[in-house]
């Protein structure tokens, strides 16, 4: 979050995650607690004493699960689930009472069926009426907002004024233009960890709450998010060169890669020709050349016998002639 300027003096700032000194601060530029209970919950912010998931009543899926807050007293949960059945189907309400007393402690958590359903009573459905009470809605930070602190614990977004601990960041009450930078040096010096940092955006545009990782945009569905694709581009540019950096080196690895298969490929064909040569030099066509040779071998001295005995039969048979004679 920067210091203001003639580009962000007509908007206003939405946190993305929850800090203690700066939710307490108008602007978001504080650097120490200003009430007892930004103490308190910047005491359970650093100690981690508070688990957004330990309660057990918190049950269904966060992103389809509506935060609806300012209800009459008198309100039951037939009359709220009847006045939010108007946006969807409500899968399962829960109208959070006192422990002791049973009363309406004036919030309620509403779960659709899809996320679709939330987004448009998250849009439609605030500072609607519900039994001649203005209310408010918002989505479920408990759950879905890092570093959340409850208002129980000094925490919270929102308030009333006349209770003199107001608090900032959120949808009804986003923070304005900051009026000076945030001194990140003191707080470093200081040992104060930083705020964190949000979206800046005009007063009629509506923040969009958290999407599920790989949904599908819901630009279709009436959120206005011409400043988060603003900020995604000169994001984009920014990491231009770390992308092209990116890119060729994947380029580079996949070359590699192919010339060690290409490798791979020729030494087996390789090995491949050098067996046949093998083969063909000392293997069976060897053998059977050589058996060949062998046989060769043997049938010619059979041969010179068989000359051998004919000539000595010639020889004989003259002198059988002669001796004849």
């Amino acid at each position: 979050m920067s210091g203001g300027g003639n580009n962000v003096v007509n908007k206003v700032f939405y946190a993305t995650s929850y800090h203690p000194i700066q939710a307490g601060s108008i602007d978001g530029t504080d650097v120490a607690p200003h009430d007892n209970g930004v103490r308190r919950a910047l005491l359970c912010y650093n100690a981690g004493l508070y688990d957004a998931f330990g309660d057990s009543k918190a049950a269904g899926d966060p992103y389809c699960t509506l935060f609806v807050g300012r209800i009459s007293h008198l309100t039951t949960e037939d009359t709220l689930r009847e006045a939010m059945s108007k946006y969807g189907k409500v899968k399962s309400l829960r109208l959070v009472r006192h422990i002791v007393t049973g009363a309406s402690r004036g919030y309620a958590f509403v779960e659709y069926e899809c996320e679709k359903e939330m987004g448009r009573a998250y849009e439609d459905a605030h500072h609607s009426f519900i039994d001649g009470r203005e209310i408010i809605v918002d989505y479920n930070r408990q759950q879905l907002m890092p570093g959340w602190i409850p208002r129980r614990l000094g925490g919270g977004l929102g308030g009333r004024k006349e209770s003199g601990q107001l608090r900032f960041g959120g949808r009804e009450r986003p923070f304005r233009a900051p009026l000076r930078p945030i001194p990140h040096e003191d707080l470093k010096k200081l040992g104060i960890q930083l705020p964190p940092e949000g979206r800046y955006m005009s007063r009629t545009q509506i923040p969009s709450p958290p999407r599920r990782k790989g949904s599908v945009s819901n630009r279709d569905e009436g959120y206005n998010r011409e400043e988060e694709f603003k900020e995604q581009r000169s994001h984009v540019k920014r990491e231009g060169s770390y992308h092209s950096q990116r890119e060729s080196e994947r380029a580079c690895r996949r070359r590699s890669k192919d010339k060690e298969e290409r490798s791979r490929i020729e030494s087996r064909s390789d090995r491949k020709e050098r067996s046949r040569i093998k083969e063909d030099r000392y293997g069976d066509k060897e053998d059977v050349s050589g058996s060949k040779r062998s046989n060769h071998r043997e049938e010619r001295p059979h041969k010179r016998h068989k000359h051998r005995g004919s000539h000595h039969h010639r020889r004989s048979s003259s002198r059988d002639h002669h001796s004849s004679e």
